[in-house]
């Protein structure tokens, strides 16, 4: 495991594209790339925190707006606009997002009040098309966080953060989801009366980003336990990887050359407190076996 990069507060919604890795420093409020031998730029500035991160066909990114519940839209000349608001359809800030081949973006979003101190409910997801339009596509959700879709293009895989699963859903060929079923049960459910956000830290497995590879396979970071697994279907943890230090693991991508770098994001806490200016988060690359789908 190597040190890729260490100039930020709280990085999430990695990704590889086009020959680089791109993340969300959302405590930091900008959006890097950065390439494979460390070397970064800030691509966006996203005041209301930035976090999941997908492209359009057209090769336009898109980025979730945490705290004003909108997915903005970066074009080639860099500038941004707001590709659709999501408060009809988002109770909540904003979180992670998956966006697919033909440029729907599912987004989740916390359940939970933060500002106002809100413990955490069960919630929506909500898909985007490429034309900004939004509907409610799935709900009872408790904390929907990381998202994966297999290779066929015919399943997207939902972390359920408070939950101790993930869940899957056939993907229609309009983009709607199905057929609802659990991939990956590590523990109990946690009933409604112990619902928290402290949770986070005593889950047996806590899936939080995450990035699919080639044999359908899941790396999730796993937010309750500083480690990224590796999960196969019906919940087997397959390998796990710790990074250095102790700090805990918010999310995770597969990527390089040859799709078999896993990038893993790191902090000490998830606390904005604790995080903001301090210049702590940390980005780490292993090698894996399989590479990304």
């Amino acid at each position: 495991m190597k040190l890729l990069f260490a100039d930020g507060d709280f990085f999430e919604g990695p990704r590889w594209h086009d020959g680089a890795w791109w993340v969300s420093d959302i405590f930091g409020a900008t959006v890097w790339r950065i390439a494979p031998d460390g070397k970064a730029e800030v691509t966006a500035k996203v005041e209301q925190w930035p976090s999941g991160l997908g492209w359009l066909p057209d090769g336009d990114l898109l980025i979730v707006s945490i705290k004003d519940r909108t997915l903005l839209r970066r074009g080639r000349d860099g500038r941004l606009s707001v590709h659709a608001d999501l408060a009809p359809f988002s109770p909540y800030w904003l979180n992670d997002m998956i966006v697919d081949a033909h440029g729907r973006a599912y987004v989740g979003n916390l359940g939970a009040d933060l500002p106002n101190g809100g413990e955490p409910g069960l919630t929506t997801l909500c898909r985007i098309d490429p034309d900004g339009s939004g509907r409610i596509v799935a709900d009872d959700l408790l904390f929907p966080n990381g998202m994966a879709i297999t290779r066929d293009g015919g399943t997207l895989i939902v972390g359920e953060s408070l939950g101790n699963r993930m869940t899957a859903f056939t993907i229609g060929a309009d983009g709607s989801l199905s057929d609802r079923r659990i991939w990956a049960q590590f523990g109990p459910t946690p009933p409604p009366a112990d619902w928290s956000m402290d949770l986070l830290h005593h889950m047996d497995l806590s899936p939080d980003g995450c990035a699919i590879d080639r044999e359908d396979c899941i790396w999730a970071a796993d937010a309750s336990n500083g480690r990224v697994c590796h999960i196969a279907e019906g919940g087997d943890i397959l390998a796990e990887v710790r990074p250095p230090d102790d700090y805990q693991v918010f999310a995770c991508a597969l990527g390089g050359p040859d799709g078999r770098d896993l990038l893993i994001c790191t902090a000490p806490s998830v606390d904005p407190a604790v995080n903001i200016g301090q210049r702590r988060g940390r980005l780490f690359v292993t090698r894996v076996e399989a590479p990304a789908a």
